[in-house]
């Protein structure tokens, strides 16, 4: 598992072998409807265009042909969006209260480019032509980010996530970004972040074995759980897990 976000860009993930979803029993003392362990199916929406992220085409296309060598390759590299600050912080303290209650979370995780983000994509190579072009669509990122509800996800790995909510604007911008990698010749491959499967999510917590076995109401910190936080994804990465590096989309 790639340690910064193990439940979406493992290199086993990418190959097919990622986390099963599949509901969990309420712990004792939830009430009906306390949680979604599994988000419900996604609109998929790829004409709006209320995030800056630059047209795109209607519907998207298998490339027929591989422009270029790629620059990068033998690798894992996903495609990331990042919160403004005050988002950001929000899901840190997330993180800290976990972490206090001796909950697995990522504040355990001390390598420097842990931070709280959305994985859209992951592929096995990236070229010089897609990363050029992911610069131009998410350069005036400014998208919706609507943090409600937690999901758990169960697998070789046991993830806590906070659920974003898939409003049409961040839709867009995952076709986009589908779009790229696919007519430049990086075909995003990891089976649960296509189109018609991704669950988007913030990983809080990651586990061997199963956790967090109590209500969602203790899990989040006081003032953060029922009602959603709302931000905005502000600027996007390329995470590189061979070199365990990020790239910024566009250079900040």
């Amino acid at each position: 598992m790639i340690p910064h976000d193990p439940d979406v860009t493992s290199r086993d993930g990418v190959r097919g072998a990622g986390p099963r979803f599949r509901r969990l029993p309420d712990p004792p003392g939830a009430g009906p409807g306390g949680r979604e362990d599994v988000p419900g199916t996604l609109r998929r929406s790829r004409t709006s265009a209320a995030c800056a992220v630059g047209a795109f085409p209607g519907s998207v296309r298998r490339p027929s042909g591989t422009p270029g060598a790629a620059r990068r390759s033998g690798m894992t590299y996903a495609v990331e969006l990042l919160l403004d600050p005050a988002t950001e912080r929000r899901v840190r303290r997330v993180w800290e209260h976990l972490a206090a209650r001796g909950e697995p979370s990522q504040k355990h995780h001390g390598h420097p480019t842990n931070r709280p983000h959305l994985t859209l994509a992951v592929a096995g190579a990236l070229t010089a032509a897609a990363e050029e072009e992911l610069r131009e669509r998410l350069g005036g990122l400014g998208c919706p980010a609507v943090l409600d509800g937690l999901v758990r996800f169960s697998g070789r790995t046991h993830v806590l996530a906070w659920r974003v909510r898939p409003v049409p604007d961040l839709l867009a911008v995952h076709a986009a970004v589908y779009e790229v990698l696919l007519t430049t010749g990086c075909e995003p491959d990891h089976p649960l972040l296509l189109p018609e499967t991704w669950r988007p999510h913030i990983t809080l917590g990651r586990s061997r074995r199963p956790a967090w076995n109590v209500p969602d109401d203790q899990l989040l910190p006081p003032g953060l759980h029922g009602t959603p936080v709302r931000g905005r994804f502000v600027t996007a990465r390329v995470y590189d897990s061979h070199t365990r590096t990020v790239t910024p989309l566009p250079p900040g």
